[in-house]
């Protein structure tokens, strides 16, 4: 905080604490950026290759988890294979084995499912 300003002694810590805010605001987003960018070894994974579950992906890795809290009651799974239109064992790969990925419209749907859920909704 600047000291040339003169402001009255009761504002002094909500204006410091706002600065603060802000200072940690900045960090958070540059760190952010940062987790999810993808690393690649050139050499081994050249450009243009379909990504693979894992370390790599944590968008997908972060969609897994929230899917994952929902599907916890008996059944839901297979609810979620019925409105997708596959087996529930595919299902299963995709959210718990977490060794296979969906496609991109099946990954959309997931995410309209999610908010649909959270939402209280329910999928129709």
């Amino acid at each position: 905080m600047p000291e040339a300003i003169n402001m009255p002694a009761q504002l002094r810590i909500p204006v410091e604490l706002a600065e603060l805010l802000v200072e940690s605001a900045g960090l958070i987003a540059r760190e952010s950026i940062k987790a999810y960018r993808i690393k690649r070894n050139s050499r081994r994974d050249p450009q243009g290759l379909t990504l693979r579950p894992g370390r790599e992906t944590p968008l997908w890795n972060a969609l897994r988890k929230e899917i994952r809290s929902h599907l916890r009651k008996y059944g839901a799974q297979a609810n979620l294979a019925r409105l997708l239109g596959l087996p529930r064992q595919r299902v299963n790969a995709f959210i718990t084995g977490g060794g296979q990925m969906p496609d991109a419209e099946r990954t959309l749907q997931l995410l309209a499912w999610l908010m649909a859920v959270q939402k209280g909704s329910g999928p129709a």
